[in-house]
């Protein structure tokens, strides 16, 4: 059977959201929408988790994606920005699950790694790379929009096996499964 699905994208953050859909039909990847949500004029915290979660509740309803991955937080020694940032990626996970939108959770240095072939790249030769795959124009000034796109990749690439499912794609219980022939005799 062909693989037939649409995914979102998503790069949270507090200042800007960035997100990214992709179709994939078979063997073919085609990118449907890609660009951030502002939220740097808003004025206070509650006021942006709103925001997050009405504009990804209108992506979700406008492209009906079949799956939804996320960037996990990275940890960072200002515990208010990590709690902030935490809240921002919980309402993200939240709309998602309101339409009953699976999601999985990568790392950045994961994310990179799928686009690039290297867990160090920056976020520009991310962009370069996603730009020579999907033939965009230009690249956004904001790269928050071509993360959320590369999220969205790295999440088909890695067959929907992110942080959640890591360990039960990866138990010696799942290898002995998968592997029948190679077992000692």
């Amino acid at each position: 059977m062909v693989e037939d699905k649409i995914i979102l994208g998503i790069d949270p953050g507090t200042t800007v959201m960035g997100y990214g859909i992709i179709h994939v039909k078979g063997k073919k990847l085609t990118m449907l929408n890609f660009g951030v949500i502002h939220l740097q004029k808003l004025a206070t915290h509650p006021d942006k988790l709103k925001r997050i979660f009405d504009r990804l509740d209108g992506l979700i309803k406008e492209y009906k994606p079949d799956e939804m991955a996320i960037e996990a937080p990275f940890f960072g020694k200002n515990v208010q920005s990590m709690l902030k940032l935490g809240r921002a990626q919980g309402v993200a996970i939240a709309a998602s699950l309101s339409h009953n939108v699976p999601f999985e959770e990568y790392s950045p240095r994961r994310i990179k790694q799928a686009i690039t072939g290297s867990g160090a790249s920056s976020k520009e030769q991310v962009a370069i790379m996603l730009q020579k795959m999907f033939q965009f124009g230009e690249i956004p000034k904001l790269l928050d929009a071509t993360d959320g796109l590369a999220v969205a990749v790295c999440h088909h690439y890695s067959k929907g096996v992110g942080e959640h499912n890591k360990s039960k794609s990866s138990s010696w219980d799942s290898f002995v499964k998968n592997n029948p022939g190679r077992k000692l005799k």
